[in-house]
């Protein structure tokens, strides 16, 4: 699916959560949206408590946070290509070395994460803040971040990402 197509696909699917959740989750017929999600072996963390929840190392590409409360959870090493985090609560998670290509991460609270070494290629992250947020190695090409937190990251950022060999205020354009 070309990536522009998955983008509107994941935008379609948080504004049908977002505005209407008690319909997007209903179940009572049997097809609902989790139930779609197990059909296509994936689970949907969508609007859910993964506080503290350990998901280091695990395949979760296309997978949706959205909404989710995920302070302090494990993502390190993870696989969340495509993966929706939007108006999510991930305070003081760890995502070091996580591969985040082309997640959808907007109006977000990502304060206090660890992004070292993360590879963040193309990510949307407008309205969400990084404060505090560790990014030593990370690699932002081609991201869509708000200025004021361009600005912040470019403060601490350091470092090469280890996987695309790209330097971290090369891809915050510091």
């Amino acid at each position: 699916m070309p990536p522009l197509l998955k983008l509107i696909t994941a935008i379609t699917l948080v504004i049908t959560v977002l505005c209407d959740p008690a319909m997007a989750l209903d179940t009572s017929a049997g097809v609902g949206l989790q139930d779609r999600a197990l059909f296509q072996e994936r689970v949907d963390y969508t609007l859910t408590n993964q506080n503290g929840v350990d998901f280091h190392d695990q395949a979760l590409s296309n997978t949706s946070f959205a909404g989710a409360a995920g302070k302090g959870a494990d993502f390190s090493g993870a696989n969340l290509q495509g993966a929706i985090f939007t108006q999510g609560a991930f305070a003081d998670a760890n995502f070091h070395g996580a591969d985040l290509s082309d997640a959808l991460m907007d109006r977000a609270d990502f304060t206090g994460t660890d992004l070292r070494d993360a590879v963040l290629i193309g990510v949307i992250a407008s309205g969400s803040s990084f404060a505090g947020a560790q990014v030593d190695g990370a690699d932002f090409s081609d991201a869509l971040l708000d200025r004021d937190d361009q600005r912040r990251l470019c403060q601490e950022a350091e470092g090469v990402n280890p996987t695309t060999g790209v330097l971290t205020r090369d891809s915050l354009s510091c």
